[in-house]
């Protein structure tokens, strides 16, 4: 129990990870911790909202090295939130990160559901409104794989003061694409997008490939978020918008973290976290 909360064994399950985890978690652990420090005497409710939390803990394949998961980092922070929602499809990862959670000074704070997100989300929306005038709210989106609907993001900004950081699951999209394009059918994909559009972007680069696929998509998803009231989604610079974390041993893109807030300064603050990479580096362009 004294190492549940640490980045070390605990005789509990693990997540199996690969080496870029620690980036996209080192981006989220940094935004948090912005986020908690300034606006921690701001608002008097701080919801944070994990929707595909996992047991808590990570352990990278390659190494054996053990890393704090999005809900422990979250947990964790000097100055913690008020409330948090955690969420898993498997009881294996909720039982765990349970478990966990039992260490710490402010588990009352804690609410863990066991379940398809996409399903449960109205109940977790139905909470934060009770106090939605006095909260503001952070929600990570990390799905495995196709999982995240555009349905539960819609839902997710109807709360007025929701920060998003969703992982943007290009490798899945790219094998996926290809079979769903090939379908009439409801698929995964048009789930993702929220509804067909996705294909008309796709249909238009199979002729002309010049343009990355993936930027005219992730401009498509932002368009939408934009429709929901999130005017702070598009901005170019010298290292582009979304980080992009890779295979390394493959150089292959994995996926890409999205971000939108209602507010400038949110946007101010992921901007000149992600400026840098895990080891302090100024980020480079990143292709499409």
């Amino acid at each position: 129990m004294y190492t549940y909360l640490e980045q070390a064994e605990d005789g509990l399950p693990l997540r199996p990870a690969g080496e870029w985890a620690a980036v996209k978690l080192d981006y989220l652990r940094r935004y948090i911790d912005v986020f908690e420090t300034s606006m921690r005497d701001k608002w008097t409710e701080r919801n944070y909202i994990d929707l595909m939390a996992g047991p808590g803990k990570n352990r990278v394949k390659d190494t054996g090295a053990i890393l704090l998961g999005s809900p422990l980092l979250s947990l964790t922070t000097k100055y913690p939130f008020t409330t948090y929602y955690f969420v898993d499809q498997e009881h294996v990862n909720t039982d765990a990160l349970k478990e966990r959670c039992s260490a710490s000074h402010i588990n009352e704070r804690i609410r863990i559901c066991t379940g398809d997100c996409n399903n449960l989300i109205d109940s977790i929306i139905t909470k934060i409104k009770q106090t939605e005038k006095y909260s503001l709210n952070l929600a990570f989106l990390d799905p495995e794989g196709m999982e995240l609907q555009w349905e539960t993001v819609a839902k997710l900004t109807s709360i007025r003061r929701m920060d998003l950081i969703i992982n943007y699951p290009q490798y899945s999209l790219n094998r996926a694409m290809k079979p769903a394009f090939d379908r009439e059918i409801d698929t995964a994909v048009d789930r993702f997008f929220g509804d067909s559009s996705w294909r008309d972007v796709y249909r238009k680069w199979l002729v002309n490939r010049r343009i990355g696929l993936h930027r005219q998509l992730i401009d498509l998803y932002k368009f939408k978020l934009q429709d929901l009231g999130y005017s702070e989604v598009r901005r170019g610079d010298e290292i582009g918008v979304e980080p992009l974390i890779r295979n390394v041993k493959r150089n292959a893109p994995l996926y890409r973290l999205l971000f939108a807030s209602k507010h400038p300064l949110g946007e101010k603050f992921w901007h000149d976290i992600t400026r840098r990479d895990l080891h302090g580096q100024l980020r480079l362009m990143d292709s499409y």
